[in-house]
C-alpha cells in the first residue's frame, strides 16, 4: 500500500518532538510492513502531481479554518476535486472539513464552541462504518461541517456534530471529524497544552475524564485501511 499524506498542520509546542508529527501518527495507525507513505507539505505548496500514483491521499488535521484566506487552501480544494475518482481520498478533522467544502458543502466556526475529549457518534449502519452502532474517538475541533455536499452520505454523527463522518460513494472518498490517529497519551497532552488558552479548566478536566472510557480509534483505523485497500470502494 502506498499513500500520500497531505500535511496541513502540526502539533503545538513541543508535542511533535514528544509524539511525532501528524504524518507519523497516521503511519503508526495505518501502515503495515512493506507499506509506504510520502508526506506533502501543503502549506509549502506541495501536492502530488499524479494522485493515481498512490492508493490513497489522506488529508490531516490543522489549526487552520477552511474559510480562512490562506494561499494553500484553494489549491488543496482544487486538488481534491481533480483527484476525486482517481484514487481513494481520506479526510480527518480539517481534512474532513476541507473535503466537504471542496465538494460543495459548508463549514463554519461553530457557535457550539469547542468539541474536545472522547466524543461518541451514532453510526447510521451504512458506508465505511457499517456494522457499528456507535464510534467513540478523540475530538478536538471548533469548526464543523454544517451542510453536506450533494451526493454525500452521513455515516455517523451526534447532536453536537451532526455531520461527524461522511462517505462520497461516487468520489471514492470518506472522512471523519474525529482523530483516530491520536493515542490517548497524545490526546491528554494536547488537552494540557491548550488548557487556559483554547480550553477552560472545566473543559480540560472534563476532556481528561472522558479518556478513561473505552475508545474505538483502532477500529476506525482498521476501517480506513480497509477502505484504502479496497481502492476506495
Amino acid at each position: 500500500m502506498r499513500i500520500a499524506i497531505l500535511e496541513t498542520g502540526a502539533p503545538p509546542g513541543d508535542l511533535a518532538a514528544r509524539f511525532g508529527d501528524y504524518p507519523d501518527m497516521f503511519r503508526r495507525l495505518l501502515l503495515e510492513e512493506g507499506d509506504q507513505a510520502e508526506t506533502f507539505d501543503v502549506a509549502a505548496g506541495r501536492l502530488p502531481v499524479d494522485p493515481s500514483a498512490f492508493d490513497a491521499c489522506l488529508v490531516t488535521g490543522s489549526s487552520a479554518g477552511v474559510y480562512e484566506p490562506l494561499p494553500w487552501i484553494a489549491p488543496l480544494k482544487a486538488f481534491l476535486n481533480a483527484a476525486s475518482g482517481r484514487t481513494a481520498l481520506v479526510g480527518v478533522c480539517f481534512g474532513h472539513q476541507v473535503m466537504a467544502e471542496a465538494f460543495g458543502g459548508r463549514v463554519i466556526k461553530s457557535p457550539k464552541g469547542w468539541g474536545v475529549g472522547l466524543h461518541r457518534y451514532a453510526a447510521s449502519g451504512e458506508g465505511w462504518l457499517a456494522g457499528l452502532d456507535t464510534v467513540a474517538v478523540a475530538a478536538s475541533h471548533q469548526d464543523q461541517v454544517v451542510e453536506a455536499p450533494e451526493g454525500a452520505r452521513v455515516v455517523a454523527g451526534s447532536d453536537f456534530t451532526p455531520f461527524g463522518a461522511l462517505s462520497y460513494p461516487d468520489r471514492r472518498a470518506i472522512s471523519i471529524q474525529l482523530h483516530p490517529e491520536f493515542t490517548l497519551d497524545y490526546a491528554r497532552a494536547l488537552v494540557e497544552a491548550r488548557r487556559g488558552n483554547r480550553y477552560t479548566d472545566e473543559q480540560a478536566d472534563a476532556a481528561l475524564a472522558s479518556y478513561q472510557d473505552a475508545n474505538d480509534r483502532l477500529e476506525v483505523g482498521r476501517r480506513l485501511r480497509r477502505f484504502i485497500e479496497a481502492g476506495g470502494a
